[in-house]
């Protein structure tokens, strides 16, 4: 890779940083090599044992003090001193059948990193180890070594159970103080849709709040040439699944995107009969937090309006999910700081908005924070999608990710200094 421009001098004293490339790339082999075991034993929410006995592991081999969390998930510290950031890293798999047939394919069936949590383990536990090594200048370069000792302060590795159960692990680690102290938070998320040695960026929302809704109706069946002697179900199910999203279209501001999408609709068994129960889920989505809560307070009123007129009981099951991730501008520039000096200004490019939801919301919403989407694709190969089966990332992420992350973490160790 030709070196980039943003290796030069300049205004910023961090442009002048020498790449990490020489420290994490001999770590490469290793780190992919657990991320494949990681791969091949995937585990589920708050189930992430063996992951977690692996990661904590590796640190230790690697003269590390990590710290296991209640259950499962662990943290380690880099570095002395106060704490100047801290990364995140999500260790669960999904209940998913892999169908990759890589030579590491999942042994636990209808389990699978199809949403590449075994990258995201694989990018911080590598990055904790080139940090460590640049640390102690265990390394032959010497401008590494001269920088090694204007480092100041720790860097906080976080291996998150459950960040794909609502409302997420991050709450669980936040609870246990993990995030006490520490004024920064960075975090990754593959993208099948970026080329290997790609990252994408964006101050804002960068991911939508995600409720879960369910909604039971119950009333009287019937034979469908007397509807007006029956609750029709299946009329009133499909009035609510049409009419609430259109109501709540026009009562927010369209500007906050607001989104309620149904994936399951249910009643009756037989063409001429109405059934006594209906069933209708789906989940909503929005991109502001302000009005992710002023939107959840009104689909439960508007479902029971819109249900009102068809005589059914509505039992609804509305499950608040996660805030949208909120990159603060801050912490975007020190991630697309660290990718120029060590992949070049061409590496950067600004992802779009995803009405995904993601729980590193909530440490974003706890203190200033980013989150980058790490490119995955190989070049000119297939664009595979999150959370299915196939998904198959390019491995070669991995060492992008461990230089991006190390680089953006010797940058906020220096700050001290050039205070």
């Amino acid at each position: 890779m030709t070196p980039p421009d943003s290796l030069l001098p300049g205004d910023s004293p961090t442009k002048a940083l020498p790449s990490v490339a020489p420290v994490a790339k001999p770590l490469e082999e290793a780190v992919v090599t657990l991320r494949r075991d990681l791969h091949r034993h995937p585990e589920l929410s708050f189930e992430e044992y063996r992951t977690t006995d692996r990661i904590v592991e590796i640190l230790t081999e690697y003269g590390l003090s990590p710290v296991r969390l209640e259950g499962t998930g662990a943290y380690v510290d880099v570095g002395e001193g106060p704490l100047v950031l801290a990364l995140r890293a999500d260790i669960d798999a999904l209940p998913v059948e892999e169908e990759t047939g890589l030579p590491y394919v999942s042994v636990n069936d209808g389990v699978a990193h199809a949403c590449g949590h075994d990258m995201h383990t694989a990018v911080m536990l590598g990055t904790a180890l080139t940090l460590a090594r640049i640390l102690r200048g265990a390394t032959p370069d010497p401008a590494l070594r001269e920088l090694a000792d204007r480092l100041r302060g720790r860097v906080r590795v976080i291996f998150q159970p459950a960040e794909e159960r609502l409302p997420g692990g991050a709450l669980a680690v936040i609870r246990q103080g993990v995030l006490d102290g520490v004024p920064r938070v960075l975090a990754a998320h593959c993208d099948p849709h970026f080329d290997v040695g790609t990252i994408g960026t964006r101050i804002g929302a960068i991911t939508s709040a995600a409720d879960t809704v369910r909604i039971t109706l119950t009333g009287r069946g019937g034979h469908t040439s007397r509807p007006h002697l029956t609750e029709d179900m299946v009329f009133a199910l499909s009035q609510i699944a049409v009419n609430v999203p259109a109501v709540l279209s026009r009562r927010i501001d369209v500007r906050s995107a607001v989104s309620v999408v149904w994936g399951q609709i249910a009643a009756g068994s037989a063409p001429n009969a109405i059934d006594n129960t209906g069933y209708l889920a789906g989940t909503m989505r929005c991109l502001d937090v302000e009005v992710w809560e002023e939107a959840g307070a009104l689909l439960d009123e508007v479902v029971t309006q819109v249900a009102a007129p068809y005589g059914v009981q509505v039992q609804l099951e509305h499950i608040r999910g996660v805030p949208p991730v909120t990159n603060t501008e801050a912490e975007t520039t020190l991630l697309e700081n660290a990718a120029r000096r060590e992949l070049g200004p061409r590496a950067i490019q600004l992802t779009p908005q995803s009405m995904g939801g993601e729980d590193f919301a909530w440490m974003t919403q706890r203190l200033p924070g980013s989150m980058l989407r790490l490119g995955t694709r190989t070049p000119g190969g297939a664009t595979y999608d999150l959370h299915r089966g196939d998904y198959a990332p390019d491995e070669r992420a991995i060492g992008i990710g461990m230089r991006v992350f190390t680089a953006a973490a010797l940058e906020a160790l220096l700050e001290p200094d050039r205070g």
